[in-house]
């Protein structure tokens, strides 16, 4: 079954966060997983919700998508998105 690593960002130091943007797509791609949006346009249309910037990952499970959470590459990753973020929500959802 499918699963989404899906993040809420709000980026604090854009010059910080190219390290991470460099790091992760690879880390991504090394566990098979794939962007499904990587910070584009949005429009909230219920509720209260205010993100500054949202990213969906697809995987083809939950546990790849752990995988890749937990790998060196990612850890490597999130060490150099450290200081840049004023906000970084993740989750992943199984799919149907």
């Amino acid at each position: 079954m499918p699963a989404y690593v899906i993040a809420d960002i709000e980026v604090s130091d854009p010059a910080k966060y190219e390290g991470y943007r460099a790091l992760s797509p690879g880390a991504i791609a090394a566990y098979g997983g794939r962007f499904l949006s990587r910070g584009g346009n949005m429009q909230v249309l219920e509720g209260n919700w205010a993100p500054s910037r949202v990213v969906v990952v697809e995987f083809s499970t939950a546990g790849q998508a752990q995988k890749f959470y937990d790998s060196p590459e990612y850890r490597a990753a999130r060490a150099a998105r450290a200081g840049a973020t004023n906000r970084f929500n993740m989750i992943v959802v199984e799919g149907v």
